[in-house]
């Protein structure tokens, strides 16, 4: 079966509809839209607090970690679903394969905790 220019003509009519739609809706809610300016409602809200201090203040590395430690398990975990939904058509050695990956996983978090990086006391 051979494909040709007119095939792909639906899919790019739906792509130039959506961002011709795209930037129709923001150019008429910023034509539209209440246009009130003040220094109230230009100033930073921050769950109900005035803002103070800098915005830029380090953050302990210790929050980047554990957040990028659950983003790489998560993902793992994500890889373990079409194993277990496909278990039995996988066989002996689909079994030996993901052994061998949850055996890799299981090493990283031992490395973890050896190097006490889920600890938050110093």
């Amino acid at each position: 079966m051979e494909s040709n220019l007119y095939d792909f003509i639906p899919i790019l009519m739906q792509i130039a509809f959506s961002a011709i739609f795209v930037v129709a809706t923001i150019f008429a809610s910023n034509f539209l839209g209440p246009k009130r300016r003040s220094s109230i409602k230009n100033s930073n809200f921050e769950c109900g607090l005035d803002p103070i201090g800098n915005a830029r203040s380090p953050f302990a590395v210790k929050y980047f970690l554990v957040a990028i430690l659950f983003v790489l398990f998560d993902i793992e975990i994500i890889f373990m679903y079409p194993w277990a939904v496909n278990f039995k058509a996988i066989g002996i050695d689909g079994l030996i394969k993901m052994g061998t990956f949850i055996g890799l996983l299981l090493v990283g978090y031992l490395y973890i905790v050896k190097r006490k990086a889920l600890e938050w006391e110093k």
